[in-house]
């Protein structure tokens, strides 16, 4: 008996929801009286597993798991799992994740809870936390099967540094077939993506065009923090629609997210929820977004935001 964790590569390095995503399952497994798998998939150096209760890497290698297929690399998690006899199944909660891990529920005949927000209350029997109603409100998930997939949410339970002497194995698993084919994919360079963003700053049609998005930019590059916009900005053409947040595109769930000029549509409020502080700055006091905000801001996004990109640049300065 075992607990899995697949831990997602991009362009063979790990990031930082991997390490959270061990760490969950190194406490799980402990919970569980039991050790710790991480199956990684074309890892430049598996060892930094090791920091974070890795106690045994399963590190598969294949040019033909370059690019992310949910059928295929599902089918590699159920084997990976079946080989470690693994109970609990643990997933990162992002785009590929979710896609993939129903798949590896249905092919284990297990039990299965998405968006997990912290360890089990309750082992026997497995009990969880988890988001749902569109992130609005929790629950507590039993999950009665023999074997268990869960998805993590982002930053839900953070990244904790549990040490251990690892080791690492190779696995060549039989890869399936499938007859959906990646032609090309475009990968965003030279800026923080959404999806490995802690701080995002997103602009509305409040903005009143795209030539007024630099000073989205320029926030977004003070803070170190990704770009995103509202559905009718990538509609309207103004921002690509891989920067759409919200329920409809991208789900959020940084550490702070910074809202310029939106009103709140309930789709958008839905996807970005999951952010640990929320905040609006509008000029309209009766925007939705207010109400589901942490902080708030009543007034012109164009005198407030240069604004507070300078009292941002002189606090760094004056902190550097």
């Amino acid at each position: 008996m075992s607990v899995l964790v697949y831990a997602e590569t991009s362009e063979g390095k790990f990031k930082k929801p991997a390490f959270e995503a061990t760490a969950y399952g190194k406490k799980v497994a402990e919970q569980m009286q039991t050790n710790l798998v991480v199956l990684a998939i074309n890892a430049n150096d598996t060892t930094e597993l090791y920091t974070y209760g890795a106690e045994k890497v399963v590190s598969v290698s294949n040019d033909a798991l370059k690019n992310f297929n949910a059928k295929i690399f599902a089918n590699v998690i159920k084997q990976t799992a079946e080989k470690e006899n693994a109970t609990v199944v643990i997933i990162e909660a992002n785009a590929n994740g979710l896609y993939a891990s129903s798949m590896v529920a249905v092919q284990l005949n297990a039990g299965y809870a998405s968006n997990v927000v912290a360890l089990p209350s309750a082992t026997n029997p497995f009990t969880v936390k988890r988001k749902t109603f569109s992130n609005k409100a929790f629950n507590n998930t039993q999950i009665l099967t023999d074997t268990k997939v869960l998805t993590l949410a982002k930053n839900s339970v953070g990244v904790q540094e549990i040490p251990v002497s690892g080791s690492t194995e190779k696995f060549s698993p039989e890869l399936i077939t499938c007859n959906l084919k990646s032609e090309s994919i475009e990968k965003t360079t030279g800026k923080i993506t959404i999806a490995d963003a802690d701080l995002v700053v997103s602009g509305g049609r409040g903005l009143k065009g795209p030539e007024n998005w630099g000073m989205i930019e320029e926030l977004a590059e003070v803070l170190g923090a990704a770009t995103a916009c509202s559905k009718p900005v990538s509609d309207l053409g103004w921002r690509p629609h891989s920067e759409h947040v919200g329920q409809t595109g991208k789900p959020v769930a940084s550490n702070l997210y910074l809202a310029v000029g939106i009103s709140g549509a309930i789709q958008h409020l839905a996807g970005v929820n999951s952010s640990k502080v929320k905040v609006v700055i509008n000029n309209d006091p009766e925007a939705p977004f207010f109400k589901a905000a942490d902080y708030g801001i009543v007034g012109d996004a164009f005198e407030v935001v240069p604004k507070l990109i300078e009292k941002l640049k002189e606090f760094k300065a004056n902190n550097a």
